[in-house]
């Protein structure tokens, strides 16, 4: 039985493409929506994923990396005194005002003071040694390429962040951020942009333990001492996920993405369905002579739902193959998105499971199946 549905869906694969397509495509979107959704979202955490820290030191409640508070100066003597520590390094972020010499009026910036030197641990993902060692010159940033045109600046021009002048230095890439315009600066340039002078020390602060691994274990240590002001520690897993599921749970954009998935799927599995019955429907008569035979209304359904997986695992090959097109050519445009295995299973598992509710849904029109229509 299992042989006769593939050879049907060979014979007969004019009959099954529609579906084949419908699930194809309703898979491409699936798989480009995780994809943008993981590069979009994901952006928030690029302060924590592009930098080599392994413990995140910041005020209490901090919910993103974006809403982080001044804690006291002195929390570093506290963090070094762990021997697991082997480095701390501040961590200044400052909204800014974004005046370039173009047209193109405010724009609000992320100031992210980091220390230049070579082995500093923000952003050491991301910027090369020789690229970061450009923001030890006074009054020098460097901007994501991307972020060129909005800020209206070219390499080697010079801008004003709230009031202050500053120079374009070097251009990047992965420094995109949600929600405003990434601007990296060293922690003296970062602090002369700052406005607010009641922030008396650093946003973060971030430490590199002798072993990664214990990251979990070291911020649960450090956490809870109150002697040098509030404050709290991450590690910088759980801080990225933090960030995340912040920004996609609860500003209410992410929510509007996942409801359009979910939309998205519901439509792809009534498509796919609808075909997948009008082909039974238009097999009724093979159905109803192999029943005449003597073959069970249980053996052909197991027939239709044999179909109905090939129908995914085909449309699921051709989605693939241009989804990875399509990624390919988002990435080269800069366009943020993301596509781990994790997310690759997850969208193959929607399909497939699409391609089941189908594949059930067609089963209830084997009910109509009576040796009797070979008499019509």
């Amino acid at each position: 039985m299992v042989a006769l549905a593939r050879k049907t869906l060979v014979y007969e694969w004019r009959r099954f493409l529609p579906a084949m397509l419908a699930v194809g495509f309703a898979g491409l979107l699936q798989l480009l929506q995780l994809a943008l959704v993981l590069g979009i979202f994901g952006a928030t955490s690029v302060y924590i994923t592009g930098s080599s820290a392994d413990v995140w030191v910041g005020f209490p409640g901090t919910q993103s990396v974006g809403s982080g508070r001044s804690i006291d100066v002195n929390v570093e003597s506290r963090i070094l005194m762990d021997p697991a520590v082997t480095r701390v390094e501040p961590y200044e972020w400052i909204d800014g005002d974004w005046r370039g010499t173009g047209d193109t009026g405010g724009v609000s910036v992320f100031v992210s003071g980091i220390d230049p030197a070579a082995d500093g641990l923000m952003f050491s993902r991301v910027l090369p040694p020789a690229l970061r060692a450009r923001l030890a010159e006074p009054d020098a940033v460097i901007v994501d390429r991307a972020d060129l045109d909005k800020l209206g600046v070219t390499l080697g021009r010079t801008a004003t962040i709230n009031g202050q002048l500053v120079r374009v230095v070097g251009v990047s890439s992965g420094l995109r951020g949600l929600g405003g315009i990434n601007v990296i600066a060293s922690l003296d340039t970062a602090r002369r942009l700052d406005t607010d002078d009641a922030d008396n020390g650093p946003t973060y602060l971030v430490a590199k333990l002798r072993d990664p691994a214990q990251a979990d274990a070291v911020a649960a240590r450090l956490r809870g001492s109150s002697a040098f002001g509030p404050y709290t520690t991450w590690s910088a897993t759980d801080f990225a996920h933090i960030s995340v599921l912040y920004w996609l749970f609860d500003t209410g954009a992410g929510a509007g993405v996942l409801f359009l998935a979910g939309i998205v799927f519901l439509v792809g599995a009534v498509i796919t369905s609808q075909t997948l019955v009008g082909a039974v429907q238009g097999s009724v008569r093979e159905y109803a002579t192999l029943n005449a035979l003597g073959v069970g209304v249980g053996a052909l359904r197991k027939v239709v739902l044999e179909q109905a997986f090939w129908v995914g695992a085909l449309g699921l090959v051709g989605a693939t193959v241009l989804g990875v097109l399509l990624l390919l050519a988002a990435r080269a445009e800069d366009v943020p998105v993301t596509l781990g295995p994790l997310a690759a299973l997850a969208c193959i598992a929607l399909v497939m499971g699409q391609a089941a509710v189908s594949g059930m849904a067609a089963m209830r029109s084997m009910r109509r199946i009576d040796p009797a229509t070979l008499l019509r």
